[in-house]
């Protein structure tokens, strides 16, 4: 018995002083999605600041692809020694929903580390289709069901789930127009040729104040700071509506703690900072550390949300 307590306590040593002496060498941080989005610009900004901190380089490598699951398969099955994590976004916990088969399994092949920002989706309409409110809206769509086109960047992505959310709590029924990426549904929708979408904030802010489009709410439960005199969907006429854009850190399941608890404690630290605020304010996000236990439990009830939605509306990948 005093052997295995001698073990038990070594190994307990052996794990701080690893977490001591982490980092020793580069950090990969994969980032599942497109260069230049809202993830990736927040993921660069940590990435170089822990890199300045801690004395080695973070280094951000894309691998984006089938929403998201291609980058972050590979973190999972990466060694669990701190050195390859993954920055992922929202879509990570609607992905396992609404594809078939997954290589990993979303919670429990990975550690959560830290919840680093949120931020809105904003619901915007091109001028054309004539309503200034989310009650306008809800109205219209009630004396034409099924009649307005709203556009998304393909099905089971999280820009159709958020539309699915808005339509069952609003009881109202749009027509789903589903693109094959972004940019060619931002250009129709820019164009009038959809008129609803639930797009980022960088990209409502500039259209909104040319005229291009108007918002009529964001998802959030609160205002955004960088359009604070758009309401909430919720104080707009869809009460308890709320669709939130997170980006996090995480491990392959099996890091040690320590080290897990010392990039929480960083990256929180470092986030928090003025500096990192206005750094990440352009994209809409705002800092929103958490603990590795609240951000697993946030993780788990976000998986919940989004799983009964694409049940209730059936979306899939086609």
């Amino acid at each position: 018995m005093r052997g295995l307590i001698v073990l038990f306590a070594a190994s307990l040593l052996v794990a701080s002083a690893a977490a001591q002496d982490y980092p020793n060498r580069p950090v990969r941080i994969v980032i599942p999605l497109s260069p230049g989005g809202t993830t990736d610009v927040p993921g660069r900004i940590i990435a170089q600041k822990l890199s300045e901190s801690l004395g080695q380089q973070f280094f951000v490598e894309n691998r984006a692809g089938a929403g998201g699951t291609i980058g972050s398969d590979y973190v999972a099955k990466a060694k669990p020694d701190g050195y390859t994590l993954l920055l992922t976004a929202s879509p990570f916990v609607i992905a396992p929903h609404v594809y078939k088969t997954m290589p990993y399994d979303t919670l429990a092949d990975f550690a959560p580390v830290i919840r680093i920002a949120t931020g809105p989706y904003v619901l915007v309409v091109h001028p054309s289709l004539g309503v200034n409110s989310v009650k306008e809206l809800i109205a219209r769509a009630k004396k034409e069901p099924g009649k307005i086109d709203f556009a998304s960047s393909g099905n089971g992505g999280a820009q159709h789930l958020v539309t699915e959310l808005f339509m069952y709590m609003a009881g109202i029924k749009l027509n789903h127009v589903p693109y094959k990426g972004s940019g060619p549904a931002q250009q129709d929708l820019m164009s009038g040729i959809v008129k609803v979408s639930f797009v980022g904030t960088p990209i409502a802010i500039p259209h909104m104040k040319s005229g291009r489009l108007k918002a009529l709410g964001v998802s959030t439960a609160k205002r955004s700071p960088e359009m604070p005199e758009v309401p909430t969907i919720a104080e707009a006429g869809v009460p308890g509506y709320e669709a939130i854009v997170w980006i996090g850190l995480l491990a392959p399941a099996g890091t040690p703690r320590d080290i897990v608890a010392k990039l929480n404690g960083e990256i929180g630290r470092l986030v928090r900072a003025d500096e990192v605020k206005k750094l990440i304010a352009p994209t809409g996000m705002e800092p929103d550390p958490d603990t590795p236990a609240q951000f697993a439990a946030y993780l788990k009830a976000d998986y919940d949300k989004w799983g009964k939605v694409v049940r209730d509306s059936g979306a899939t990948v086609q």
